[in-house]
């Protein structure tokens, strides 16, 4: 067999390490996002014929398209929620405001605990829910989730439909759950001249109860995210030192799910 040298060796190092280190790359950049998004999680549920359905709920991870892994919405709220008393307008929130990575996302999945009871003429059931605490319960999304957009998820776990009667009398939960996306914010984006200005841009809704501020960057430009729907006011402050009025723009419509761009603003 032909012998390879020191430097043919080496030679075959530095090119595996560089294949390896391009094809990292091109992982990362096939399953990264750009961007982030926020999301809020409400469990809701339509009314069954039962005392109480206790679910334990553990965790709420999402799957991005095309990437195996999970990840917990953040921080999330666990506990035991009777879905009989989330009826009527009343909610859990599950996850509030938590910041995640934008791009498409495929599923939600509430993670349970081993304490889930359905209660039926007062009497406490183990209700038996396979798989469910390892993988969760799946509610498939199929959702866009766009940069700097806060989203609402609302849970509907259908009850009557969820749970069934085995002929031992236990109970099973096989869920029935809708999920439906609201986007409830919006973006406002523009710039200001001269760009070697640095100023303070600020938001302030027409009750006065939503206030979002940012400063323009190098190149004189801002973006206030987070805004919901309505009627805004921007004020713009020039940096302290500049004998320059504050300008102001009135009647600023923000449109959920949608970035709402306003004309240059000149200081003179």
């Amino acid at each position: 067999m032909k012998k390879m040298n020191l430097k043919s060796v080496l030679a075959l190092f530095m090119g595996i390490a560089l294949f390896a280190s391009c094809s990292d790359d091109d992982n990362n950049s096939d399953n990264s996002a750009e961007g982030t998004s926020r999301m809020s999680v409400k469990l809701v549920d339509a009314p069954g014929d039962y005392d109480a359905v206790n679910i334990d709920v553990q965790d709420v991870v999402i799957k991005y398209e095309g990437d195996e892994a999970e990840y917990s919405v953040g921080e999330v709220d666990a506990g035991i929620y009777d879905l009989l008393e989330l009826t009527g307008g009343q909610s859990a929130d599950l996850a509030i405001n938590e910041e995640i990575p934008a791009g498409e996302v495929s599923q939600i999945r509430l993670i349970l605990g081993t304490e889930n009871t359905v209660v039926v003429d007062g009497e406490t059931i183990d209700l038996q829910t396979p798989s469910a605490q390892q993988s969760g319960l799946k509610i498939n999304l199929n959702e866009t989730l766009e940069d700097g957009i806060l989203y609402e998820y609302v849970l509907d776990f259908d009850v009557e439909e969820s749970i069934v009667e085995q002929g031992n009398g236990g109970y099973l939960l096989k869920p029935v759950i809708r999920a439906s996306k609201l986007a409830v914010t919006g973006i406002i984006t523009g710039s200001v001249a001269p760009i070697t200005m640095q100023t303070l841009v600020t938001a302030t809704s027409a009750d006065g109860n939503v206030v979002v501020s940012a400063y323009t960057d190098a190149n004189g430009n801002y973006t206030l995210y987070g805004l919901p729907e309505g009627s805004y006011t921007l004020t713009f402050t020039p940096e302290i030192g500049l004998d320059l009025d504050i300008q102001i723009l009135e009647n600023i419509e923000v449109d959920v799910e949608q970035t709402t761009t306003v004309e240059v603003v000149t200081f003179q």
